[in-house]
């Protein structure tokens, strides 16, 4: 478009709405060229019905005032007619925006989650009816159908990009439609993101150890912890001669395959997704995809989601040779385990102490995340599962992360903590992973020890606090970059934890003794 011709469009009639533009450029198209909106629109495609509308727009003598180009409204147009609307740049730059989720509360309440950060949009559909239309051109990608007879929905528009959907009637009229879209981006499967962030170096030692040497892994925690992207790294170490098969329902977040120079697959992985049909007697469940597994013969199992009956399947699995991960909503690590019974007993109504007794034979490893108050997401608890008995759980605490203390600088939370070890593996488990394969420099690497792994108690622990006080010093220097500004007033008290600590217990070179009497470990390294 020429800055004369738009000059002399300028001239002439702008006070149309954007609203009433849409509706009767989306009635011209339609009528005169439906076939180029259906099916697949490829770029020829796409160049030829933005022709169609500039030259619609010149015809009626149509501009939006405010000093908007006919290209740039052709463009918007376009956008709504054809793709996402507004979402769409949104979905196009989400690396650069670090996005990480949109939430559609309404038509004209949207939020944006970025990587830290929730915020409202400007941005809104034009009524309830745009945005339902909007929504079903999303679903078209995953071949999904949204209506009054079906109002939710699951489904995909890209491998990394998970949508969910209701609408009225499950909804009122003037809303609309609600939907949650979740991007999952690869950055976050890295080592070097999570090392230090996500969990310690220690931690992710020990679950690519156990899940590489036979160990099935559960990990629990709530939407938007970070399961599937530490289940996607933990994945990711897999060796390149094993055999991965995942299981998800309805849209696929695991992207597993690695390619050499030339484009040739050097892995071995299988990458399933469930289907849903429309009257549901054809559909193929995640529970459907644990059985046909079995028959690929693969290392390693990855469940995407336990939500319903599978969460048996999952199980038998695991109890029958095959290595399985698998993540799970759960309030915490323990929690896990009943979370898993619970949804067994949709496929078999066994007693919960016979199923708690199977879920902590098949996955003797819960790892638990959570997004914290200023939007960083921590493993705070790994545990081993041992057994089930007078109606508890038997389990120890192998790592954890401890919250020191919450800084508030008016809207801003800082979170101040440290990693810990706790205890090491049993006995069992130990001699599990060396039956497994694991060398056994592996495992006491794993441990911090050198020697045999019938050290100390005092041994143990004397470590464990170094590593504490150490942490402890870091977060004292962090606690006082955080503070610095001059409007928050604050009792330094991890400082004075710091101090007391490191008085009372000592650190290596100290000399004074450690409260803890010498006793053999009745567990092993």
């Amino acid at each position: 478009m020429s800055p004369d011709l738009d000059s002399f469009l300028a001239s002439r009639k702008t006070d149309y709405s954007y609203a009433d533009i849409l509706t009767g450029t989306q009635e011209f198209i339609s009528s005169t060229y439906q076939d180029l909106l259906s099916g697949e629109i490829g770029a020829d495609d796409k160049r030829l019905i933005k022709d169609y509308i500039r030259q619609y727009l010149i015809t009626k003598n149509l501009r939006l005032a405010g000093g908007m180009t006919t290209d740039d409204l052709t463009d918007m147009l376009y956008k709504d007619m054809a793709e996402f609307s507004f979402i769409t740049d949104w979905l196009e730059n989400a690396a650069d925006m670090r996005l990480e989720e949109i939430n559609i509360n309404a038509w004209n309440d949207i939020e944006i989650i970025t990587a830290g950060s929730r915020r409202k949009a400007k941005a809104s559909f034009l009524s309830p009816q745009h945005a339902i239309d909007v929504v079903r051109r999303m679903l078209q990608s995953s071949d999904t159908v949204i209506d009054d007879a079906r109002p939710t929905a699951l489904g995909s528009l890209a491998k990394n990009i998970r949508i969910t959907v209701l609408k009225t009637p499950v909804l009122d009229d003037d809303i609309g439609v609600a939907a949650s879209i979740r991007i999952i981006s690869e950055v976050s499967f890295t080592r070097e993101n999570l090392a230090g962030n996500t969990a310690s170096n220690e931690m992710l030692d020990f679950l690519s150890t156990v899940i590489k040497y036979g160990i099935s892994v559960c990990i629990a925690g709530n939407t938007g912890s970070g399961k599937t992207s530490t289940a996607s790294w933990i994945l990711s170490t897999i060796p390149y001669n094993k055999r991965i098969y995942t299981i998800e329902e309805g849209s696929r977040e695991f992207d597993l395959i690695k390619y050499d120079e030339n484009g040739k697959p050097i892995n071995s992985v299988i990458h399933t997704l469930t289907k849903t049909t429309i009257d549901h007697s054809e559909d193929i469940t995640q529970e459907d995809l644990l059985d046909f597994s079995l028959r690929f013969d693969p290392d390693v199992i990855c469940v995407g989601e336990m939500r319903s009956r599978e969460a048996f399947a999952a199980q038998e699995a695991a109890r029958t040779g095959h290595t399985v991960i698998t993540t799970i909503h759960a309030k915490s690590a323990m929690g896990a385990y009943m979370r898993m019974t619970t949804l067994a007993k949709r496929a078999y109504e066994f007693t919960d102490e016979t199923l708690m007794k199977l879920m902590i034979e098949a996955f003797p490893i819960i790892v638990y995340q959570r997004q914290l108050e200023d939007g960083s997401r921590k493993i705070t608890e790994i545990i081993e599962g041992q057994g089930f008995a007078h109606g508890k759980v038997e389990y120890r605490t192998l790592f954890k992360y401890v919250v020191d203390d919450n800084i508030i600088n008016g809207d801003k939370t800082t979170v101040i903590g440290h990693f810990e070890r706790e205890r090491p593996i049993s006995a069992a488990l130990m001699e599990e992973l060396l039956q497994n394969g694991a060398p056994k420099s592996v495992l006491d690497n794993l441990t911090g020890f050198e020697d045999n792994y019938t050290g100390t108690r005092t041994d143990y622990q004397t470590r464990q606090r170094e590593a504490i006080i150490k942490s402890m010093a870091e977060n004292a220097q962090l606690r006082t970059e955080a503070v610095r500004d001059d409007s928050v007033s604050l009792q330094d008290s991890t400082i004075s934890n710091y101090n007391d600590y490191s008085s009372t217990y000592g650190t290596k070179e100290s000399e004074d003794p450690l409260p803890p009497p010498e006793e053999k470990l009745d567990f092993m390294f």
